[in-house]
């Protein structure tokens, strides 16, 4: 293991956890993210590896487990997909036209994305071949003619046909025209979705971005589409935010070069934002979308696809993340360049810049193990880079590039002053003295009343705790049942550290015309230093008005009149005799 090293005031904010430049991980962004797979408190690394074509997992700095997958994976997510107990997240890997899903890192499901219309002429055309009334040249050319005029596209199975030679066309329909002929799409990209509640362990839909320029919402538990949503063309990257019972946003960044914002009334896009350039990068920061773009430039739009800002890059973007501190309140945008560097932005202001070692190609940002802001990032040659922000970071909210000053770019919101504020101000600058009088003697006031009721409850034996050095006890009372007959446990606890309690009494004082006690007086056992005993009686309401009253109970040393500790516990309308 070797370190990475950092010059400048950077330094001091990142702590280099780990630095392993033969990790053979190769990854990106969309297949990198950290959870709670065995619900131990402790995140691991779960990441779709490229190279390799597995499915990787590192806790700290070594890998625990990998799993092979079947196809080249195209995301990767980790979602709740029930209310079972434990809360164990499972993940979803997008791969060709399947998602797969694993629970306790072991294959739990499948989804097959549904299959797309297939042309009729090419049916027919494969139906001839297959009853041997055309040969495969014939073949070849009426699929030409199909694909030139023909507005639903060609299956997989023609177009390699015809990028066949002339003398392997025979074999290749030999063998391929006694099967049906199908069209399917492929996965470009997934997400999340929250079901109905925003919590952080709520449970969350799949939502799938295929080839076919459609999106898929999926049930966490059946796995069935909840809603499909057509896009003008073919997703890329998106964001998703909100929750799908009540209102979502999703954010999608196409091959055409444009961004689309879906709501949840509509099937199709609700805004487009026309980019200068490809999208390389897309990251939701509050309210706002940071959008990368191919020509070195990181923008930042509204929700409705309004440009706010531009800020220009020294490099070509390799992978964005998203940066949130909630414990900070703080949220900004990591961005990773070829010029070996990571570069930390809030709006269009560069806070940070982090140096590393190799070109970075995934950044991944959350709590990994048990801290909370751990910067995960793996390079172009396959190595793993781990850094921990240290809990006394401060990020200051200005551009650290060179330019002019931040002040000359934020307009002062200076509020006009209203006849009212006026007529207050003069009013306070005249009483003054007066006001500042009231105050003080309606704090003293305060004061003196929380006092007597203090003294009054230390007299009274009121506090939940004795307040006796000698016999240092706590109590608290529970009463059980709809009545005529309730059980009241009293549950008498020893807060001492190594001296037992002996010789106690409890009493009952109440209304003998509304209740009847079986025990109204008896004694304590013993009592250990820390344990807690259950002392139970039974109560019986002896009448059918209605009504309730308190029963008052008492704590006291045996030969002395003063309670140690005294409870009133307000006894529930007894529903029995109601009912009867």
């Amino acid at each position: 293991m070797s370190s990475v090293s950092e010059t400048g005031a950077d330094a001091s904010k990142w702590l280099d956890a780990h630095y392993d430049p033969v990790a053979g991980l190769h990854t990106f962004s969309s297949c990198v993210d950290v959870a709670d797979l065995n619900g131990d408190g402790e995140n691991k690394l779960v990441a779709g590896d490229l190279g390799a074509v597995r499915l990787k997992v590192f806790r700290g700095t070594a890998q625990v487990s990998e799993s092979a997958l079947l196809d080249l994976p195209a995301g990767l997510v980790s979602f709740l997909m029930d209310l079972h107990e434990p809360r164990v997240p499972a993940v979803a890997v997008a791969s060709g036209p399947f998602v797969y899903v694993y629970k306790n890192l072991r294959p739990y499901f499948k989804f097959t994305l549904p299959g797309l219309e297939v042309n009729s002429l090419e049916q027919d055309v494969w139906h001839q071949a297959r009853e041997d009334q055309i040969d495969p040249l014939t073949l070849k050319e009426m699929l030409e003619g199909i694909r030139e005029k023909a507005d639903v596209p060609l299956s997989v199975r023609s177009l390699r046909f015809l990028a066949l030679e002339p003398q392997d066309m025979k074999e290749f329909v030999d063998v391929h025209k006694q099967q049906p002929i199908r069209r399917q799409t492929v996965i470009t990209c997934i997400g999340t979705l929250k079901k109905s509640t925003a919590d952080e362990d709520g449970v969350s839909c799949l939502v799938i971005g295929t080839e076919s320029n459609d999106l898929y919402v999926l049930d966490p538990e059946a796995f069935t589409i909840l809603s499909k949503m057509s896009l003008p063309s073919i997703p890329t990257m998106m964001d998703v935010t909100g929750q799908f019972d009540v209102e979502f946003r999703i954010t999608v960044a196409c091959r055409n070069g444009n961004i689309y914002i879906m709501r949840r009334e509509s099937t199709k896009p609700k805004y487009c934002v026309e980019l200068s350039s490809h999208p390389v990068g897309l990251v939701r920061i509050g309210k706002n979308v940071v959008v990368g773009c191919a020509e070195e430039k990181l923008q930042g739009f509204t929700q409705k696809g309004k440009k706010l800002w531009t800020a220009t890059l020294l490099a070509p973007i390799t992978a964005m993340a998203s940066m949130d501190l909630p414990t900070r309140g703080f949220q900004a945008v990591l961005v990773g360049l070829a010029n070996r560097e990571v570069h930390l932005y809030r709006d269009k202001n560069l806070l940070s810049v982090i140096k590393t070692p190799d070109v970075v190609t995934s950044i991944c940002f959350g709590r990994y193990g048990r801290e909370d802001g751990t910067l995960i990032m793996t390079t172009k040659g396959g190595g793993l880079i781990v850094k921990i922000l240290k809990r006394t970071a401060v990020f200051d909210d200005r551009d650290s590039a060179p330019g002019p000053p931040l002040a000359q770019s934020i307009r002062l919101n200076v509020p006009k002053k209203t006849k009212l504020y006026v007529d207050q101000t003069m009013r306070e600058r005249e009483s003054a003295v007066a006001m500042h009088r009231a105050f003080h003697m309606d704090l003293s006031r305060l004061r003196l009343a929380a006092a007597k009721a203090y003294v009054k409850a230390l007299e009274s034996s009121l506090t939940p705790m004795s307040s006796s050095l000698s016999e240092p006890l706590k109590m608290n009372a529970m009463v059980q049942g709809l009545g005529p007959s309730f059980k009241l446990t009293l549950n008498v606890q020893n807060t001492a550290v190594c001296r037992p309690i002996m010789n106690l009494i409890i009493s009952f004082l109440y209304d003998n015309n509304l209740y009847k006690m079986r025990n109204p007086y008896f004694k304590i056992p013993l009592l250990v230093p820390g344990l807690v005993y259950p002392i139970e009686t039974f109560v019986e309401c002896t009448s059918d008005k209605g009504i309730s009253d308190i029963i008052k109970v008492f704590v006291l040393r045996q030969g002395k009149t003063a309670p140690l500790l005294t409870a009133h516990i307000n006894m529930p309308v007894s529903e029995g005799l109601a009912l009867n």
